[in-house]
């Protein structure tokens, strides 16, 4: 039989982050560090809905876009906590997870060359999913900024053939946000250029001091704005895949055309659980923020204690320390640290070039086993230390 795969997905490779997360599977004893999963149950209140709906036997399709009363929750939430105004109508689709309103954006708004440009280092995601919609993305380096883009930066990667520039923010991997003073230059930049935004606000809600604002929010940002939440960090609902799609109702109505041929609708099921959260866990996230900034705290203090270079992250719930000299790749350490010491982190070249030299560590661990995490990655860096003489 003549091959017939698709050329642009024997182009990509795995994961980055499901490379080490697997070998770490294959390493008994091991500490894993690697993933970005919260270690706290989905909320009682939340879990209750989803078993009533079960019950009342809501295990039907909804209309593509969500169910009416979550759409009309999730307009709420943004109105109350970010000053944003959407009409449930028609300007909110109701996704399985995030993962499918990022894939969902690219696939309906990118042309084959189209590019988007990416702060970087990134998430994994956005990459492949950009040259699976046959665009092309276009990476901003952000590590000698503090691993924030400048307009200066942004503006100078911009082309004809620029269409869209994504923000993620609470950042992964990095845990570093942007001020309201910073969104607001780069919203008054962004207004002048002739693309669309895209933010990735899923972390939102782990924002540890100050507060998280949403660029849609500023002058005549949200005409141009796709904005992509959810609710699997902030609730810990991670598996019950709930996201949330906004933008202009014209934009939404063609979002729904990729939705609808591709998963019909969200999980019923979920979508109550969903609304259960909007409606009455708007601070059931506070708990699990209070025991992220013991965490990072602990975590940071260490790193710098090994003499590791590190930005004190202000949300999300990852730090992203340089590796120790001598290595020759991130991934290098990262492998060795894991067979050696038995504690896995992911290589900073899993979120692109610019992440290379650096490693990501989710905190999203108990005290327990990040203490035995960072006591291991001590004593090996102690130990290649003196090697490396």
């Amino acid at each position: 039989m003549a091959r017939t795969i698709n050329p642009l997905i024997e182009q990509q490779e795995p994961s980055g982050i499901r490379k080490i997360f697997n070998r770490t599977l294959q390493t008994p004893g091991a500490i894993n560090l690697t993933i970005g999963q919260p270690d706290f149950d989905t909320p009682e209140h939340i879990k209750a809905a989803g078993i009533e709906a079960i019950k009342n036997n809501h295990t039907a399709y909804t209309s593509n876009p969500g169910l009416p009363e979550l759409r009309e929750e999730v307009a709420a939430f943004f109105r109350e906590k970010y000053n944003v105004h959407y009409n449930p109508s028609d300007e909110i689709l109701i996704t399985t997870g995030a993962s499918e309103a990022i894939d969902v954006t690219f696939r309906t708004i990118l042309e084959p060359g189209d590019e988007v440009i990416l702060p970087a280092p990134i998430y994994v995601a956005y990459e492949p999913l950009i040259q699976l919609a046959g665009g092309v993305p276009v990476f901003v380096d952000t590590s000698k900024t503090g691993f924030k883009a400048t307009v200066e930066a942004l503006a100078a990667a911009v082309t004809d053939k620029t269409k869209a520039v994504l923000f993620n923010y609470p950042s992964n991997p990095t845990g570093v946000t942007y001020s309201p003073e910073e969104i607001a230059e780069l919203a008054a930049w962004a207004e002048t250029q002739d693309f669309f935004v895209i933010t990735d606000e899923i972390y939102s809600e782990n924002v540890f001091g100050g507060t998280h604002a949403s660029m849609a929010a500023y002058g005549t940002m949200r005409d141009r704005t796709i904005v992509v939440h959810g609710l699997s960090k902030s609730h810990s609902m991670t598996g019950w895949r709930v996201g949330f799609l906004l933008a202009p109702a014209w934009l939404t109505l063609e979002f729904q055309k990729v939705h609808m041929f591709n998963v019909v609708c969200a999980t019923t099921i979920s979508q109550y659980a969903a609304i259960e959260a909007l409606r009455h866990g708007r601070n059931d996230s506070d708990m699990m923020n209070a025991a992220y900034i013991e965490r990072r705290d602990y975590v940071y203090d260490r790193l710098v204690d090994m003499g590791l270079e590190v930005i004190k992250p202000n949300g999300a719930f990852y730090i992203f320390p340089k590796i120790p000299q001598g290595f020759t790749s991130s991934e290098q350490f990262a492998f060795e640290m894991l067979d050696e010491a038995g504690v896995a982190v992911v290589p900073g070249s899993a979120f692109t070039k610019y992440g290379e030299g650096y490693m990501r560590i989710s905190y999203a661990y108990s005290m327990d086993v990040l203490k035995e995490g960072l006591d291991r990655m001590e004593k090996f860096i102690k130990l290649k230390s003196k090697q490396l003489v």
